[in-house]
């Protein structure tokens, strides 16, 4: 009889952070925690993976956290709250681990939090920024070392 898996290895976007990987627990609760309310699937990506967020997150004012741009380029949507990105491979029923390869992709495309989201002539923008330079800056108004 094999053992059944109970945590997964996901890639966390949190608002203002940078992305990492953390270990949850493969239950629905955990993702819901995770995320702060109801779970949505969504899946904008030609790999596969699901990226997981708040079903409600912008009718509660979430703080928008990454732009999803498409093949174009351009921004098709914004997530708002926290979010995590899985496998999810059609053939399976459940969110599975990344694969090291995805693991590194999804990374790097989210590493850095997006915090201004400007509207022009081509449409939306993100700009990415350090959260470290952040507190740095502030630490340095404040006269902290």
């Amino acid at each position: 009889m094999s053992e059944e898996r109970t945590t997964i290895n996901v890639l966390l976007c949190e608002a203002g952070k940078r992305a990492r990987m953390v270990e949850m627990e493969d239950n629905l609760e955990a993702m819901q925690k995770l995320v702060g309310g109801l779970i949505e699937e969504y899946m904008p990506f030609e790999d596969d993976v699901a990226l997981i967020c708040n079903d409600e997150g912008k009718m509660l004012g979430l703080p928008m956290n990454r732009a999803i741009p498409g093949e174009d380029g351009k921004i098709m949507d914004v997530i708002c709250g926290d979010f995590f990105i899985c496998y999810a491979p059609i053939e399976s029923e459940r969110f599975l681990s990344l694969p090291p390869e995805l693991e590194e992709k999804y990374k790097e495309k989210f590493y850095w939090p997006e915090q201004i989201f400007l509207r022009n002539d081509k449409g939306l923008t993100a700009i990415k920024y350090n959260p470290e330079f952040r507190e740095q800056e502030a630490r340095s108004i404040k006269g902290d070392r």
